[in-house]
């Protein structure tokens, strides 16, 4: 794997605004960096569909859908008041306290974006039981900067349902081998796919590849109810930038640590993973040394849900990228646990075939 291209593409993905049915500026920064020669479509949802260039079709061999979810947690534009500030609604799973003082990227009539803050009443003009409430998404707003519901729209070209991002710009800190930036969950998951493809570019397989870039699983997972019946795979690998948790779990209950290697689930709300693939891709890893981790997940999902309960039941790994304080602002994640997702994905399906997709 080259690392600056990687790292090239992991910022331009994670720079793109794209909340929840608004992920056109993500896929056009993935088309950038497709293999040369493999076919590309998108839908209606834009979901994305990235179809290697060796494969064969008409089912000839079974298909293995790669996915991975292109949008991110923001906001959207729910009203304008009076005084020019943006009443918003949370897009994807925020906590409330994390919302307030951050720039956010609001889109504006002619397609561009501006800053905006998301604010809420300073304490000089609080009293005591308003101090000592938890604040809601209600009592905040966005800010542009207008001074009335009329400059807003006119001067600033402010429109309901705008989409809005969190302002934040990739970093990469190569002597710590760290990245930081916003829309981890999933844009680390969308390179990986890519990724996947290039490594396997030339490749002999046993099977067809499908990546699927779904849109909306933040919004409850509705891309990839439709691409899981668009590509109908016979087995799939679920790329997701997942919850690190080794800054607020206790040592021994610790199963997503960043800088230990991408996490496998066992179980999470919406899918008990497959015991047969999963147990292969454990042994994979070993035995090709890669470092991976394991995890059981009491809450939570992914893409893996509505694809496992598709068709007649789809064997299906989901292979998550630690990053810490995901649906907020800023994620902090290792480029070594994205480089050995890559090589394990790759390994399997290199390893994939008829025989071995019926035994799961």
């Amino acid at each position: 794997m080259e690392k600056f291209s990687n790292l090239s593409m992991i910022e331009a993905l994670s720079n793109a605004n794209g909340v929840s049915g608004f992920e056109d500026e993500v896929l056009a920064a993935a088309r950038q960096f497709v293999p040369a020669g493999a076919k590309m479509e998108e839908d209606s949802l834009r979901n994305l569909y990235i179809h290697r260039k060796e494969n064969g079709g008409e089912g000839k061999v079974p298909t293995i859908q790669l996915d991975a979810h292109s949008d991110e947690v923001g906001f959207m534009v729910h009203a304008i008041r009076p005084d020019g500030t943006l009443k918003f609604i949370p897009m994807g799973g925020w906590v409330p306290s994390n919302i307030p003082a951050h720039r956010v990227r609001v889109k504006t009539a002619d397609g561009g974006y501006i800053t905006g803050i998301t604010t809420s009443k300073p304490p000089h003009f609080m009293n005591e039981s308003e101090k000592n409430t938890p604040m809601t998404v209600d009592q905040m707003s966005i800010d542009v900067g207008a001074s009335s519901r009329e400059e807003a729209i006119e001067k600033f070209g402010i429109r309901i349902a705008a989409p809005v991002v969190p302002d934040v710009t990739f970093e990469y800190n190569e002597r710590q081998d760290l990245m930081i930036g916003k829309a981890f969950d999933c844009r680390l998951g969308c390179a990986a796919l890519i990724a996947t493809v290039r490594e396997l570019d030339g490749v002999s397989l046993q099977t067809d590849v499908v990546a699927a870039m779904s849109s909306q699983e933040e919004a409850g997972m509705r891309g990839a109810e439709v691409s899981v019946n668009r590509v109908r795979p016979d087995i799939a690998i679920v790329f997701e930038g997942c919850p690190a948790d080794d800054t607020v779990m206790e040592p021994y209950m610790v199963q997503t640590a960043i800088k230990h290697g991408p996490m496998l689930r066992h179980i999470d709300a919406r899918m008990i993973t497959n015991p047969r693939f999963q147990r292969f891709a454990l042994d994979l890893a070993v035995e090709t040394g890669i470092p991976v981790q394991e995890s059981v997940r009491t809450g939570g999902a992914t893409n893996g849900a509505p694809i496992h309960l598709a068709q007649q039941g789809i064997p299906v790994i989901v292979i998550g990228i630690p990053v810490r304080y995901i649906h907020t602002h800023y994620g902090i994640a290792a480029y070594s646990d994205y480089e050995n997702a890559v090589k394990l994905g790759v390994e399997v399906c290199k390893r994939l075939d008829r025989e071995l997709i019926a035994s799961f």
